[in-house]
């Protein structure tokens, strides 16, 4: 009684668990037990033709399968169907995109920026380093964050809103590093983003992080001409202005793609 009035459950279910556990431990919660009856002898078949179908069949005037159109295609029930993609992982409603990488050093850049992850060198701090181009310093007539009026937190279950009136004060260049393993962050906003703000913020993270420890940058360095962002197409000008740059940071180039 105590547990199922904890939980929010009727007592029967909670007294099965209780029991199935108390008898043969972790091993009799980890899965539903055997259900009694007798299993469909088409399961197998059934499951395979749907697994056929939403994989490599597409419905007429539609861009994938949805359970009902599939389930009334096969003559099953959409539960059914429900099932069994849950059971696979199947989500035809979703997308995801990738690309193939076509950098001829793309294993040797894996192994350098995924090795400083799993095992960074002592005595040294790696980060992530990126910028974002064009961000709009919009100034909204409303505050968007929903302040609850008894005190300064966010109140729960609200999400923020936007007005759709603002004023405009130009665009500016988020500079920053995220420190993955602390999940701390060194930012600056710049006017521009030429070589110069990029070798800037660059003294930047050396003066904010501690003295005596070497500092692996993780950055997109491919040199794209149609790239418009402050690093692949003046690394050759930083390369130039080596000297102005803190001797303690060694990039490393993030694989393409």
């Amino acid at each position: 009684m105590e547990i199922a009035e904890q939980v929010g459950m009727a007592r029967r279910p909670v007294g099965v668990w209780r029991k199935r556990f108390a008898e043969v431990r972790l091993a009799a919660i980890e899965k539903d037990a055997p259900r009694p009856g007798r299993p469909c002898p088409e399961r197998d078949s059934l499951t395979r033709r749907i697994l056929e179908a939403t994989t490599q069949t597409k419905p007429k005037q539609a861009t994938h399968w949805s359970t009902r159109s599939l389930a009334a295609e096969l003559g099953v029930s959409d539960a059914r169907v429900a099932r069994v993609w849950r059971a696979h992982g199947l989500q035809p409603h979703r997308v995801k995109t990738f690309k193939v990488s076509n950098d001829p050093d793309f294993a040797e850049k894996v192994h350098d920026v995924v090795g400083l992850y799993l095992n960074p060198p002592e005595h040294a701090i790696v980060l992530s380093v990126d910028e974002k181009t064009q961000v709009q310093a919009l100034d909204r007539t409303q505050r968007g964050l929903p302040i609850h009026p008894a005190s300064a937190d966010l109140q729960p279950g609200r999400c923020g809103t936007m007005t759709h009136d603002y004023k405009r004060h130009g665009t500016t260049t988020l500079f920053a590093a995220l420190n993955v393993a602390e999940g701390v962050v060194i930012d600056k906003c710049m006017k521009r983003h030429r070589h110069q703000e990029w070798i800037a913020f660059l003294k930047e993270i050396d003066a904010r992080t501690p003295a005596g420890l070497d500092l692996h940058l993780i950055a997109d360095l491919r040199p794209q001409e149609n790239r418009r962002d402050a690093q692949a197409p003046q690394y050759a000008k930083l390369a130039e202005a080596s000297p102005a740059i803190p001797h303690a940071l060694h990039p490393h180039q993030q694989a393409a793609g």
